[in-house]
C-alpha cells in the first residue's frame, strides 16, 4: 500500500496553516507546517517526498522568492501558491516560474483537496522515476526487473538489448500498466548513453503552454533548462506522447530534424492509448510518427505471459509479506488457475494491487484470491479470458509455483522440501531442472 505523501504548509498566520493542515490530514495526507519560508527550506530538499503549499505574502522571504529557491533545487516539486485578493497577477507570474497552481483566498477546501491529489500523484511519479534511475544504475540490474520465462518476455528482453545498442529514436507501445516506462529506462541503461542524462516528461500531465515551456523553452529567470537541453547527449523519454498537440508535435519534429544522424539526443516515445481501435499512428502526424517508430517495441500484456503471472504474483506477495511482517498467502490449484485465466486489463499494475491486497487479507485471516479477482472485475463471478489453455500448462505452472514457494519457505533445505511435497530427491531435482529453479537462489 502506497504511503501517504507529505504536504508542507508554509504560512506566517498560525490559524491559516493549522486549518489547512487539519483539512488535508482528514483527507489522508501527512502534513507538516512552517511559519516561514526560511524554516521550510531547512526541511525541504531536492527529493522531498511530497508537495508544498505556500502563501505568497510573508515577512522575510516571500512566496515568490521561496518558490524560486525550491525550483532551483528541484524543478519537479509541485508547489501550490495561496494568494490574497488582488494578488492574481503575482500568482500568474508564479505559474510562469514553475508553481503547480494557485488558490485565491478565501478558497473552497474541496478545491484544495483536488489540487493536493493531483499534485501528489504527479510527485509520486517523479519520485518513482528517480528511485528507479538510482536502483538501475547499470543495465544488468534493470534487465532483472523483467521477470518471466515466457516467449513474449524473452522477445522483449532481446528487443531491449538489441535496440539499446542502436542510436535511433524508439516508439514503445502497449497496454496501460505493462511497464512501458521501465522498458524505456532499460533501453537507456543497456546502451552507450547509460552514463548520460535520462529525462522523463509526462506529456499528459501538463497543459499545452506549460508542456511547451518544459519541453522546449525552459525558464532562464528561474534557471530551468528545457527538457531537450537537460537530456542532451542522453535520452528524452516522452510519456503519453500522443498527448502532444499538433503545434508541439511540429516543434518536436523540428528538434529531431535539426539533430541529424546519429541523433545527439535519443527520443524514446511511450504511447499509452487506451481507446479501442486507436493507435499512436492515428494520434501523431505521419512524418513525426515514422521518425519515432523507425524502431519499435511493444510490451506484452500480462494475460499473454502464461506462467509468468504466477511467478510475479509469488514474488510480489512475498515482498509485501516482508513489508507488512506477515506470511504470504498460500495459493491453491484453483486460485492458480484463476490467476492464469484472468484477463488482467490493468496488467502488472493490477497484479501488484491484487498481490498486496491478498497479503493484507491473509494477515487478517479472511478472504480469498478469487474474491479479489471478483472485486477487480465488478462481476458476480471472476472474469476469465476466452482463450483456453491446455491443462498441461496449468498443471506445470502450478507445480513450478508450488516448488518455488516451498523452497523459499525452507530456505533451500532439500530434505524439508522433499518431506513436505512427498517427492524423492531425484524427482525433485528433475522438476527443478525442468523449471529452471536453482537451490543456490534460496539459501
Amino acid at each position: 500500500m502506497a504511503k501517504a505523501m507529505k504536504i508542507a504548509i508554509i504560512d506566517d498566520e498560525m490559524d491559516m496553516r493549522q486549518s489547512i493542515s487539519q483539512w488535508l490530514a482528514l483527507s489522508g495526507y501527512d502534513t507538516e507546517t512552517f511559519a516561514s519560508a526560511e524554516d521550510a527550506l531547512k526541511g525541504i530538499g531536492p527529493d522531498y517526498p511530497g508537495v508544498v503549499v505556500s502563501d505568497i505574502r510573508m515577512p522575510g522571504m516571500d512566496g515568490m522568492a521561496f518558490l524560486k529557491r525550491l525550483m532551483s533545487q528541484d524543478s519537479a516539486l509541485p508547489v501550490i501558491m495561496i494568494t490574497g485578493h488582488g494578488d492574481v497577477p503575482m500568482a500568474v507570474e508564479a505559474m510562469r516560474v514553475g508553481a503547480f497552481d494557485f488558490l485565491e483566498k478565501p478558497f473552497d477546501p474541496e478545491r484544495m483537496t483536488d489540487l493536493a491529489k493531483r499534485a501528489t500523484q504527479r510527485r509520486r511519479l517523479v519520485l518513482d522515476a528517480r528511485l528507479l534511475r538510482r536502483e538501475l544504475s547499470d543495465g544488468g540490474q534493470i534487465m532483472q526487473k523483467f521477470i518471466g520465462a515466457s516467449q513474449p518476455m524473452e522477445r522483449l528482453r532481446e528487443d531491449i538489448l538489441d535496440l539499446g545498442q542502436a542510436d535511433g529514436h524508439v516508439l514503445i507501445d502497449g497496454e496501460t500498466g505493462t511497464g512501458k516506462t521501465l522498458a524505456a529506462h532499460a533501453l537507456h541503461a543497456v546502451g552507450a548513453r547509460a552514463a548520460k542524462p535520462f529525462v522523463v516528461v509526462a506529456c499528459a500531465a501538463f497543459a499545452e503552454e506549460e508542456l511547451g515551456r518544459r519541453l522546449f523553452d525552459g525558464d532562464a529567470e528561474a534557471g530551468l533548462l528545457p527538457a531537450v537541453e537537460q537530456a542532451r547527449g542522453g535520452t528524452l523519454c516522452l510519456e503519453d506522447v500522443e498527448a502532444l498537440s499538433p503545434q508541439l508535435q511540429a516543434r518536436l519534429l523540428t528538434v529531431i530534424n535539426d539533430q541529424g544522424t546519429p541523433a545527439e539526443t535519443r527520443i524514446v516515445a511511450v504511447s499509452n492509448l487506451q481507446e479501442q481501435g486507436k493507435t499512436s499512428e492515428d494520434a501523431l502526424r505521419p512524418d513525426l510518427f515514422y521518425r519515432l517508430a523507425a524502431m519499435r517495441i511493444t510490451v506484452p500484456p500480462l494475460r499473454a505471459r502464461g506462467e509468468d503471472i504466477l511467478q510475479l504474483f509469488t514474488r510480489l506477495s512475498q515482498q509485501f509479506a516482508e513489508e507488512y511482517g506477515c506470511e504470504a498467502p498460500e495459493v491453491t490449484a484453483q486460485e492458480a488457475a484463476q490467476l492464469l485465466q484472468a484477463p488482467w486489463p490493468g496488467n502488472v499494475r493490477q497484479l501488484i494491487n491484487v498481490a498486496e491486497r491478498a497479503v493484507l487479507q491473509n494477515r487478517r485471516g479472511s478472504g480469498t484470491i478469487a474474491s479479489l479477482l471478483m472485486a477487480e472485475s465488478d462481476a458476480a463471478e471472476p472474469v476469465m479470458t476466452t482463450e483456453g489453455k491446455p491443462l498441461k500448462e496449468y498443471v506445470e505452472a502450478f507445480e513450478r509455483m508450488l516448488i518455488d514457494n516451498t523452497m523459499r519457505r525452507h530456505k533451500g533445505a532439500i530434505s524439508a522440501v522433499m518431506d513436505e511435497l512427498c517427492l524423492p530427491r531425484r524427482t525433485l531435482n528433475e522438476k527443478m531442472a525442468k523449471y529452471g529453479l536453482q537451490r543456490a537462489d534460496y539459501l
